[in-house]
């Protein structure tokens, strides 16, 4: 009852957003336990530096150990992995239950080593696994959720899940995953993002209430920023240059890093071999660097990441003219004040030192992402810049005779939004730190500058997301580069494959069998004839080969050998005396058939061979072989016969490109329909194939600040042997 009347959405999308806030920041309590061991241990350095060492040592190790054994599919972010499966590329072991293990306890362990590790794209992950589940589960029932279609809308749903519940953000989780998942989206999905997002993150607000941990619902990291005078005009200057080259820089650093790991093949070999020794290793070195008593007391090191963003967005100002003595720091905010060193000297350090680590730190083979180690460095520079504006100006902005003080926090706000969108090539992050801090006071700034970072980003580097998947080689279509009028000139018949595999109306089933074997396409095409080459539709491999199993099939050669054990009684009976006793009773003696296994070589299948007894009497009987000469006979009778496709499933209407479609409209077509293969026609005749490898990694023009993709690159020296084939 309550399906039918709010609908099979609605019960669905309640479930995975409870699944989700169930989920949520499930390794806080595990990172709490650090702490509680290293303030135990506080009469004895030694063993301080060996708990806070060996605790996140041993649990990056676990969880890299753990998810290589279950599910190798769950390291890293999944962002990209999602990408891939809603463009329309099958990857099956992404979405499993074991991933979905492997994922959260992978998670888990990882955020709880206190690592510069992030959550946002492992939560997408999740919730992705959490919707493929839940879908499966219920097309059980029947319904709606048998339909690959139906599927990808709720996996874009989960992916707004995924972010809108990470941060208590459903608006800018929902726009995050459209830009950062979707080339081209589907307005239809619109509504159950947004009811999917908000309810998780509802709930997920919720539950810090019962916990008691919040008085009420309010914001993650709620500031008080003035709202009469946020911020002087003067300032925009200042708000407009945070995050510029910052996100392409991490980018290239991240790259460049795993590809220097890569090319050095001593290494590589040694690391494949001892998979737990790398993880261990970075572990070992960021543990080390961040130990408060050591090198960490000049950068903050004790604090979390939850820690050190709640402190960089204080409404309060560390320092006036470089000096910071003078202000009470009050909390986690004590962290930022070193005797030795004013506050501008901690902030340089915690940038450069957290920069690098957090682009090392997300190479490691655990379930994590990057965005909020990104998002914490991006707020430490914009304090940096909000502390210095504070210094330069110590007595504020003047305005009609007020005196309006230097906000920093506002700044950090800014810093966050700019770098992390950078990073991302998203604007949606301006929306999540609306939300994440809740209130809109700094919203001009936040948006020139999170609009001028893309800018900058954009034209030199990919995004993170887009990095990784030319990284792992996964067939997805990227996007065409700036300023290349030459794909407008490119025609599809410069890089289709013209020697296409088909099937024709009137083949034989020698032909099915012959085109199973010679390779594993997913469709063929089906043409009238060889001749006239025209186009009917296409049929599925499986279509294919259950035509040929009916062909030769159990039930056929059961059928085949009842004819011809019936032909054996007749002639049996006809030799027989007509009127005796005996002859009769032995003629309606029942058949027995003894059947063995035998494997041929004309089939994919299992060929049966079987050997017919006719038992005439206890006393006597008489055995009718049939022999394999017999068997290949009947075979070579069954292949040659013309293929019936009256039961067969055809499309009659797939996909079509005329040879003088050009690149652009081809790579349009491609990214709106989720393509992965076209066939390319003229006046109705099957001229060659186009297919997503083709059209991703031959005619693609990258901007020049990708030019270290080399693989993913091609020139017109390329198309040369295309025209050929």
């Amino acid at each position: 009852f309550l399906i039918s009347r709010v609908g099979e959405d609605w019960i669905f999308l309640i479930l995975l957003g409870l699944l989700m806030a169930l989920v949520i920041d499930i390794g806080l309590c595990v990172s709490t336990a650090q702490k509680w061991m290293y303030g135990g241990l506080e009469s004895n350095v030694f063993l301080q530096y060996l708990a806070w060492v060996t605790y996140p040592v041993v649990l990056i190790t676990f969880s890299a150990g753990f998810t290589q054994i279950l599910a190798p599919q769950a390291v890293g972010s999944g962002i990209p992995e999602m990408k891939t499966i809603l463009r329309g590329v099958v990857l099956k072991e992404y979405l499993t239950f074991k991933t979905f293990v492997a994922k959260v306890i992978g998670l888990t362990c990882a955020l709880g080593s206190g690592m510069p590790l992030g959550k946002e794209g492992p939560f997408v992950h999740i919730a992705s696994l959490c919707a493929a589940l839940l879908s499966k589960f219920m097309s059980l029932f029947g319904g709606i959720y048998e339909n690959e279609s139906r599927n990808i809308e709720m996996l874009a749903a989960a992916c707004a899940v995924g972010v809108g519940c990470c941060f208590a953000a459903p608006i800018g989780g929902v726009l995050f995953s459209i830009e950062v998942t979707s080339t081209f989206f589907a307005v239809r999905n619109y509504w159950r993002g947004f009811f999917a997002a908000t309810f998780s993150a509802f709930i997920f607000r919720v539950l810090a209430v019962w916990n008691k941990d919040e008085e009420t619902i309010t914001a993650l990291f709620k500031t008080r920023f003035r709202l009469d005078f946020p911020f002087d005009l003067q300032e925009l200057p200042a708000f407009a240059v945070i995050g510029g080259f910052g996100g392409a820089l991490f980018v290239y650093l991240n790259r460049l890093i795993v590809q220097f790991i890569r090319k050095q093949k001593t290494i590589n070999k040694f690391l494949m071999k001892k998979r737990l020794l790398y993880p261990a290793l970075v572990t070992l070195l960021v543990s080390t660097l961040t130990f408060p008593p050591g090198f960490g007391q000049f950068m903050a090191g004790k604090l979390t990441q939850k820690e050190s963003l709640v402190t960089l967005l204080d409404n309060r100002t560390w320092a006036k003219q470089g000096i910071a003595e003078g202000f009470d720091y009050i909390g986690n905010s004590q962290a930022w004040n070193h005797p030795q060193v004013n506050v501008f000297v901690t902030l340089v350090l915690f940038i450069v030192m957290k920069f690098w680590m957090s682009a090392l730190a997300t190479t490691i083979p655990v379930p994590c992402g990057a965005f909020m180690p990104v998002f914490v460095i991006g707020a430490a520079f914009g304090r940096l810049v909000g502390e210095s504006m504070a210094a330069w100006f110590p007595d504020g902005i003047h305005s009609d005779g007020t005196i309006y003080p230097i906000v920093p926090g506002g700044y950090a706000v800014v810093g966050a939004a700019a770098l992390s969108g950078a990073v991302t090539h998203t604007v949606s992050t301006a929306v999540i730190v609306f939300e994440l801090t809740g209130q809109i006071s700094h919203i001009l700034p936040v948006m020139i500058a999170v609009i001028l970072a893309n800018a900058v980003a954009q034209s030199l580097q990919p995004s993170l997301y887009d990095s990784i998947i030319r990284i792992k080689k996964l067939p997805y279509l990227p996007e065409l580069g700036w300023g290349h009028h030459e794909k407008y000139n490119i025609r599809v018949e410069d890089i289709m494959i013209r020697d296409v595999t088909y099937i024709t109306l009137n083949c034989c089933y020698r032909d099915l069998h012959d085109v199973l074997l010679a390779g594993h396409l997913k469709t063929l095409a089906l043409l009238e004839s060889s001749e006239s080459m025209i186009l009917l539709g296409s049929i599925e491999r499986a279509q294919l080969q259950a035509l040929l199993s009916l062909q030769l099939g159990r039930p056929r050669r059961l059928e085949y050998l009842r004819d011809r054990a019936t032909a054996e009684k007749k002639r049996l009976s006809m030799v027989s005396h007509p009127g005796s006793e005996d002859g009769s009773q032995r003629v309606n003696q029942e058949v027995r058939f003894q059947v063995s296994t035998v494997l041929t070589t004309h089939t994919e299948l299992n060929v049966t061979l079987f050997e017919i007894t006719h038992v005439w009497s206890p006393q006597y009987h008489t055995k009718l072989n049939v022999t394999h000469y017999e068997i290949a006979e009947w075979e070579e009778n069954q292949l040659d016969e013309q293929v019936n496709f009256d039961n067969c499933k055809i499309d009659p209407a797939p996909f079509q490109l005329v040879e003088r479609t050009s690149l652009h409209k081809t790579h349009t077509i491609f990214s709106l329909l989720g393509l992965d293969h076209a066939y390319v026609t003229s006046i109705g005749r099957l001229i060659g194939v186009v297919s997503l490898k083709e059209v991703s990694v031959v005619p693609c023009f990258p901007p020049s600040g990708n030019s270290s993709y080399g693989d993913n690159q091609c020139s017109f020296k390329c198309l040369g042997s295309f025209r050929e084939q």
